[in-house]
């Protein structure tokens, strides 16, 4: 049972509970238990196993705790299982719609009788919608848009497969008529993993004109729904893309609310509920007086916080440290001086060395490091890698190449390379490539065992993630921070797109233990290289500074 398996329990139950009209502050209990379970870095399933006492961790008390190990135990919550014979699945769904709130669900199934969303569309044509209590025309029209779209309900994009599409947008806009500010918000300003939609925010003199720019975009496959001031399409690719225009004066309030997370934002919301104030869309109100909403900086101020950048806005502790103004400097792409995971046609790659070291320096890069991938036999093929690289080093007067190797960490934690071999490399990697089922603790201790190596340098992809594909391997991080700060071991983000290993949860989490990084494209090709800003996007949501990445040193001496 993993912490996302448990955390959904509690989100679904938090959901059906407010369908059903029960105590607020119970519902905001177990939302607030799912997203502290959905953050922590470590197993809660081997906390139980080991009777560790849960209600030391942030919102996990007694009761919530109690339910914790019921669904260790038995693979499920009870009370859920019960609310769920209550209700059709369907319902869980209708949350999604924007406008649609827990009490206009419970008079639409309780009036209605439908089971599936189907059935609810084919009243919403019907018009029966509309002669419900409370509800009317034009929140009928607004429920059938939102049907339309939940079809899109789950699909997720790679983060660098939103990016072109989203900076295509961008610049589109910037063309719109009396356009005056323009913003990407939501996960994509965050630079989450995975991205669900886009959300942009806009200001301009007259919103109606920039609207219908909007839809002429070129890539527009479906425009869902266009007033006047705000539009819903969905892209060629299935991106579905939500655009909202406010007055300049309104701008802050507005980028801050859609850019999220939500998370972020209800506890700020609870903030100001605290101070006897008000905050939504529209700024940060005591009364009727706006106190905040031209800049976001202006509505963090007005709370004695600094300025909070969007990708810590996850509700893991930074506004209390805003308020301490002690918040990181998070690492800039322009900080990196150098790639030092990169492959060469030697194994991997599709380009030779010199072809790299003068890609490399023309990026701007200091030095790099060629790190292919050898088997134990390969010994020629070592030999003349390594002739490759001194004959190059020989010929460069300003730049650096580093001599570096890739290695498979075997079941039994040694590398597949002897020692001889490696003593001949300046950088090691160790990668685990095979047996990925093996036990947790067994693993955890062949990945010790590899890092206690006194030739390996560093561990890359550790978890060996795929993103939306597989979870990885199940580790005891807790032990191999330990043993990567006692060995005095790096950790590699790897930027590759669908890797970004290790996540933003465990990379904070590490720089706890005073773990240094490395941030690497692990580059294939010369067009791959570019991909470390992805790794910097995720070294920035792991709050990660430049004194945390040794590849922002000037000189590689430094490194070794």
């Amino acid at each position: 049972m993993t912490n996302k398996e448990i955390a959904k329990i509690f989100e679904e139950l938090a959901k059906l509970l407010e369908i059903k009209g029960e105590n607020p502050f119970k519902i905001r209990a177990y939302l607030n238990a799912s997203r502290e379970i959905n953050s922590l870095p470590y197993s809660l399933e081997s906390m139980v196993q080991e009777g560790k006492d849960l209600t030391k961790l942030p919102n996990i008390g007694e009761q919530i705790a109690k339910k914790i190990q019921e669904i260790v135990n038995t693979g499920k919550l009870e009370k859920l299982e019960k609310l769920k014979k209550e209700f059709p699945p369907a319902l869980l769904n209708l949350l999604a719609i924007e406008g649609l709130g827990a009490k206009h669900i419970k008079t639409l199934y309780e009036n209605l009788h439908f089971n599936t969303v189907e059935e609810l569309q084919e009243l919403a044509k019907e018009h029966k919608i509309q002669t419900l209590k409370g509800f009317g025309p034009k929140l009928e029209e607004k429920i059938a848009k939102g049907l339309k779209l939940l079809k899109q309900e789950g699909i997720r994009f790679l983060y660098a497969q939103a990016e072109p599409y989203a900076n295509e947008l961008y610049k589109y806009l910037q063309n719109a008529p009396t356009i005056i500010r323009l913003e990407i918000a939501g996960s994509f300003r965050r630079k989450k993993e995975t991205v669900g939609d886009l959300d942009i925010v806009a200001s301009a003199s007259n919103p109606q004109k920039v609207i219908e720019f909007f839809t002429k975009f070129p890539k527009v496959s479906q425009i869902v729904s266009a007033g006047d001031t705000r539009s819903t399409i969905v892209l060629d690719n299935s991106l579905q893309v939500d655009f909202r225009v406010v007055k300049d004066e309104h701008f802050g309030s507005a980028l801050h609310y859609f850019t999220g997370s939500k998370a972020h934002v209800l506890e700020i919301r609870r903030m100001a509920q605290d101070l006897n104030l008000k905050i939504n869309e529209y700024g940060l109100f005591s009364n009727d007086k706006n106190l905040a909403s031209k800049e976001e900086a202006d509505i963090y101020r007005a709370f004695g916080m600094e300025y909070i950048e969007p990708e810590l806005r996850e509700n893991r502790g930074e506004l209390e440290v805003a308020k301490n103004r002690t918040l990181p400097k998070l690492i800039e792409l322009n900080d990196i001086k150098a790639d030092m995971h990169i492959y060469s046609n030697f194994s991997l790659g599709k380009n030779s060395i010199e072809e790299i070291a003068n890609y490399a320096q023309k990026i701007g890069y200091r030095y790099i490091a060629i790190t292919d991938h050898f088997g134990s036999i390969e010994s020629n093929k070592i030999e003349q890698y390594l002739k490759e690289i001194e004959r190059l080093n020989s010929k460069y007067k300003d730049f650096k190449i580093i001599k570096g190797v890739e290695c498979d960490i075997l079941e039994d934690g040694s590398l597949t390379l002897n020692s001889d071999t490696l003593s001949r490399f300046d950088i090691v990697y160790g990668v685990i490539n095979s047996n990925f089922k093996l036990p947790k603790d067994i693993q955890s201790a062949r990945l010790i065992k590899a890092i206690q190596n006194p030739y390996l340098s560093a561990i890359s992809h550790i978890s060996n993630r795929v993103i939306q594909q597989d979870e990885g391997i199940e580790l005891n991080y807790k032990e191999i921070f330990n043993a990567l700060k006692s060995n005095n071991k790096l950790l590699e983000i790897n930027s590759q797109p669908n890797r970004l290993d290790i996540n933003d949860i465990l990379a904070k989490e590490a720089k706890k233990y005073g773990i240094k990084f490395l941030i690497n494209s692990s580059a294939k090709s010369l067009e791959e290289l570019h991909y470390i800003k992805y790794g910097v996007n995720q070294a920035r949501r792991g709050w990660l500074e430049k004194g945390d990445v040794l590849n922002c040193l000037m000189e590689f001496k430094q490194i070794l």
